[in-house]
């Protein structure tokens, strides 16, 4: 499915979409300590969920098991909530989350340090990543193109000795988890698919302290770098407006 210009009444759904699931990643984001494990933050975002009224748009999604995805250090993305999976003191925790209402979908992701950073390195691998994310939603606009919002995210993070992962990208989001077209976190200027103000996409950085290879881990799903080397992944959905972006997974208005 192609994303489509959202009418009225979808963007008010998803804008309420939007603000459960920021509710529920601040609340992971602030219960998140050494000695929990992954399975654990899932059975948060679970219950907060269903007490805000949405439904997790990740549940069983082509298969998917939990109703979130959990990935840690070296785990790029869409990691399974594990019972047995304990998070350590220092460990990067990537949280990526989907809510459903009123058949409206939105998507987001935040990566946190538990409890105290492990290096210096990590601190600063979290936070340009965020704040790549941030340049990337700053070049979107009106019949801005793909090409225009990868390049901007590409020549942020160029500044930096990262490994910007490739096999993975941004994309349409709305009626359905993914639509096309892609949103790669690299490109050319003046390139790619054209977008239109009331399209709704999700821009999510995925970045490494080394290669942007990675691999599937034996479930299945989980994404590994193919080094080892530790990552971090940040994510919104946007509405595209005239001059800008409207930020639909934030806590503020």
């Amino acid at each position: 499915m192609v994303t489509k210009v959202k009418t009225t009444n979808e963007i008010k759904a998803m804008r309420e979409s939007g603000l459960m699931l920021a509710t529920v990643l601040d609340k992971l984001r602030n219960c998140l300590e050494p000695n929990m494990t992954t399975k654990d933050l899932a059975n948060i975002a679970k219950v907060e969920l269903e007490k805000l009224g949405g439904e997790p748009a990740f549940l069983n999604y082509q298969g998917f098991p939990d109703v979130i995805c959990i990935s840690v250090n070296n785990e790029v993305v869409h990691g399974i909530p594990n019972p047995n999976r304990m998070i350590n003191q220092g460990d990067i925790v990537g949280l990526d989350f989907g809510v459903k209402y009123r058949s409206m979908i939105t998507d987001a992701a935040i990566s946190v340090i538990a409890g105290k950073p492990k290096q210096i390195g990590h601190i600063k691998l979290v936070e340009n990543t965020l704040e790549a994310l941030n340049v990337g939603i700053a070049a979107v606009h009106d019949q801005v193109r793909t090409g225009d919002i990868g390049s901007a995210i590409e020549n942020y993070l160029n500044n930096f000795r990262y490994g910007i992962v490739k096999d993975l990208v941004g994309h349409g989001v709305g009626h359905d988890v993914h639509e096309d077209p892609n949103i790669p976190n690299y490109g050319r200027k003046n390139s790619g698919p054209w977008l239109s103000k009331g399209m709704t996409i999700a821009i999510e950085p995925m970045v490494t302290l080394g290669t942007d290879r990675v691999k599937v881990a034996d479930d299945g799903w989980t994404i590994l770098t193919a080094d080892g080397s530790y990552s971090a992944h940040f994510e919104h959905t946007v509405l595209i407006t005239e001059k800008g972006a409207e930020v639909l997974t934030t806590l503020s208005a």
